[in-house]
């Protein structure tokens, strides 16, 4: 696989309120990068959730972004390096950001690229609900917090960012 030196996965359900934040995200930014407001340095994959297969998708990659809502994140957003872990979620049909890491460590038998997550506040996960007010405002600050990223996509720079807007560490 080839393609841009970051990648961006967006995850959630788009028919249950703030866990559209993934998707709306990786929606908002291909307009950004469209209209020329971010480089075009980056690819972009949104999916409900996270399965085995998205280790294939971070090879050939010198950054991943996962992106996600979540119900207990520190506004506006928390960003937070990963590293490959096996958790209980690798066997289930979905499996955490760290799984995916570790999927990938194994079937290439190479650490994965360097990867973070963006996790944006949600606080209204109902079917058919729209994004909440506060969510819309903490999706907005997470999008500048890419443009600050893309700005210099190299791992040093993003660390820099992870150190300064996390409140814990993700794994």
């Amino acid at each position: 696989m080839s393609g841009s030196p970051v990648v961006v996965i967006g995850y959630g359900n788009p028919s249950r309120g703030d866990d559209a934040l993934g998707p709306e995200f990786i929606e908002r930014i291909e307009t950004c990068r469209d209209k020329g407001e971010l480089p075009p340095t980056f690819d972009t994959l949104t999916d409900f959730q996270l399965q085995i297969e998205h280790a294939l998708d971070l090879q050939e990659r010198q950054l991943v972004l996962f992106v996600d809502a979540g119900i207990s994140a520190t506004p506006p957003f928390e960003f937070t390096e990963l590293r490959p872990m096996r958790d209980q979620s690798h066997s289930t049909h979905a499996i955490s950001p760290a799984a995916v890491l570790e999927v990938f460590s194994r079937i290439n038998g190479e650490s994965p690229p360097p990867a973070f997550l963006l996790t944006i506040p949600g606080y209204g996960f109902e079917l058919g609900s729209p994004l909440s007010p506060e969510s819309q405002n903490h999706l907005l600050a997470a999008i500048d917090l890419l443009k600050q990223l893309l700005r210099k996509p190299d791992v040093a720079h993003w660390r820099q960012h992870s150190a300064t807007n996390s409140c814990s560490a993700a794994s």
